[in-house]
């Protein structure tokens, strides 16, 4: 349910900026004979010519509609073409589309705080640069005023078209103006050289609404396309919410919206009015009946997120009437590629921008055999997302099939599936000047290790993703002891041999002949002899062998258990036994911050180190680690 936010102080200046039928532009620039012509881009499927997701202005012209399918399109238009959105692992891929939006939100990011919306919508909140202008170079002569700007579309002004072009630069230059509109004509300027500036670097067109908060802008900048803008002085906002129908509201458009209507008699933004606070208060709860009085006044305090990259990335694809999925074979298959385009993304988010996922996600359509309107839903599931494409493939699988246990509740029927999407949400922001573990460790590896995970410490081949990962059993910890020297000083020590030999009975046991076995271990300091001595004394070096030098060391007790006898017994914690690729760390040298923005596997694994805990049961680990939730995801 919507939520009311508190208004800013002071007056905003806020656009949204609309692309016009932008998919068909796209292609008009790869093709410029569709320039004019009526076109639409269909979304692949062959059944009756596909879905029209595009449509150009030349062919709404004729009747075409998006709602259509490309057969009934062409008995509408004959000469319309038909554009096809490119196609990859059998389903529409949108990148083209994904990159050319990204080309339009590097301009309109110029000039302020700058949301993006969707691949073809962005919101900017241009108060700062506004107030700019308005200090620097005020609007103050109507024929300086940039052509664009004066094609302006300003609710509450005079509709005359022969004399709209004076009135409007009258109405941007006015000296007699309040300090909110004065701020709006100077948005209406910036806002119409922003366009001119998308239209000459990329030849795309665009709408856009300026208002004094986001959700008037978004309601006014579709009023004129293509290619105009519309602006909403705080003079005219009454007039026009009086008229605007309740479902073109955003979030209005369903239940609530709905409910509105049956139950207050409420058809236009404008009744709202005749309703108290208190009276939506009780209708509909105290957040919900607030913001609704809210809107009714064109009061809104959502403000501009500073955002010009996805807040999740999604792969989805429908399977409607006869190709719906009835087994867990083509389940698998199906999810394996969409898996496989999900991990290219948040692997090439992670490359490019330093942003990590950390929520797998799936969602699923299904219906019960010979129960067409079941009202129980296939649940949505989630888990923590693991990088690299066989792992994301095989916890999709595992949600997938916990959603079903669940939707079927132990119903021994026939299922099929007319809709599947993976989600990586949860993305966030590695921070600046944030470091890899390495950088704690002093190490000959340590100056050429990456700052962050990037593709090469995420496995992309198949073969790669079962990897293990040793972590410390608190079963098998070593347990320090404590002894005095000459000068009396006691001090803490971890036989590094009696862990060395512990180590290396929990590998042999739970994994046998191992081979390509990967950790962290390998990459921190082996050999620092220098290091190890000035630290001794502190009590805090841990000495823990990788992999391969726990069999070696098991191997050697078994040879040499009397010729070592007396040097376990001397063996203090810093101590390296002879060929062990040990490796040291101060626990005081780790920031628990950094440990915290580690992959998962990584996390365990240090934090296992520098604040050991209870080990769990095996088993019930193991289950705890598929375990899934439902949650909801954010666009």
């Amino acid at each position: 349910m919507p939520v009311a936010r508190p208004e800013p102080q002071e007056p905003r200046v806020i656009a949204h900026v609309d692309m016009d039928c932008f998919y068909v532009q796209v292609e008009q620039r790869r093709n410029p004979a569709l320039r004019g012509q009526p076109t639409a881009v269909v979304q692949y499927n062959d059944w009756k010519g596909g879905g029209l997701i595009a449509v150009s202005y030349e062919a709404r012209g004729f009747g075409v509609k998006r709602s259509m399918r490309g057969d009934e399109a062409k008995r509408v238009c004959p000469g319309i073409n038909l554009v096809q959105v490119p196609v990859a692992r059998g389903k529409a891929d949108l990148n083209l589309y994904r990159s050319a939006g990204s080309e339009v939100v590097a301009i309109l990011a110029s000039k302020g705080k700058c949301e993006r919306a969707s691949i073809d919508e962005v919101y900017l909140d241009l108060t700062d640069a506004a107030k700019e202008m308005l200090l620097q170079a005020p609007p103050d002569s109507p024929e300086e005023i940039l052509i664009e700007a004066a094609k302006s579309n300003i609710l509450g002004l005079p509709s005359d078209a022969s004399e709209k072009e004076k009135i409007v630069r009258a109405w941007l230059c006015r000296p007699d103006a309040d300090s909110e509109d004065k701020l709006l004509a100077c948005g209406a300027i910036i806002v119409a050289q922003l366009r001119v500036r998308v239209l000459e670097e990329t030849q795309f067109t665009c709408s856009a609404g300026i208002a004094h908060n986001k959700m008037l802008a978004k309601l006014v900048s579709g009023m004129h396309k293509p290619a105009q803008q519309t602006v909403v002085p705080s003079s005219s906002v009454q007039d026009f919410l009086a008229s605007l129908p309740v479902k073109k509201m955003k979030q209005l458009g369903g239940k609530l919206g709905s409910s509105l209507q049956d139950d207050l008699g409420v058809e236009t933004i404008g009744d709202l009015l005749s309703f108290t606070e208190e009276k939506l208060q009780e209708q509909y709860g105290v957040n919900t009946g607030t913001w609704l009085w809210k809107i009714a006044r064109g009061i809104s305090g959502e403000e501009v997120e500073d955002r010009l990259l996805p807040k999740s990335h999604g792969c989805g694809k429908t399977f409607p009437g006869p190709k719906a999925l009835k087994n867990s074979a083509s389940v698998k298959g199906w999810l394996d590629q969409l898996c496989e385009e999900l991990s290219e993304r948040i692997q090439s988010d992670l490359n490019q921008n330093k942003r990590i996922a950390q929520t797998l996600t799936l969602h699923a359509r299904v219906s019960k055999e010979n129960e067409r309107d079941a009202v129980k839903k296939f649940p949505s599931k989630s888990c923590p997302l693991r990088y690299g494409t066989g792992k994301i493939q095989e916890d999709a699988m595992k949600l997938f099939e916990s959603g079903l246990h669940d939707f079927l509740e132990y119903q021994n029927t026939g299922w099929s599936i007319t809709s599947l999407s993976v989600t990586a949400s949860k993305i966030f922001d590695i921070p600046s000047g944030t470091s890899s573990i390495l950088r704690y460790v002093k190490g000959p590896s340590s100056a050429s290790s990456p700052a962050i995970p990037d593709s090469s410490s995420v496995p992309e081949d198949p073969s790669l993703d079962n990897n293990v990962y040793v972590t410390p059993s608190n079963e098998e910890q070593c347990e320090p002891s404590t002894s005095e020297k000459e000068d009396g000083k006691k001090y803490s020590a971890i036989s590094a041999k009696q862990c060395s030999a512990n180590e290396a009975k929990r590998i042999s046991k739970k994994f046998p002949e191992v081979k390509g076995t990967s950790s962290i271990l390998k990459f921190l300091s082996r050999g620092q002899s220098a290091l190890h001595e000035k630290r001794k004394s502190d009590g805090l070096i841990c000495s823990h062998p990788g992999l391969e030098s726990s069999l070696e060391a098991s191997r050697a007790e078994e040879h040499n258990a009397s010729a070592q006898g007396a040097d376990r017994s001397s063996t203090n914690c810093g101590a390296e036994p002879s060929g062990s690729n040990a490796w040291m760390f101060n626990v005081e040298d780790i920031d628990p911050a950094v440990v915290e923005e580690l992959p998962p596997e990584i996390r365990r694994e240090i934090q296992g180190w520098i604040r050991p805990l209870k080990q769990p049961n095996t088993k019930r680990r193991e289950a705890q680690e598929i375990k899934t939730d439902t949650c909801t995801v954010e666009w």
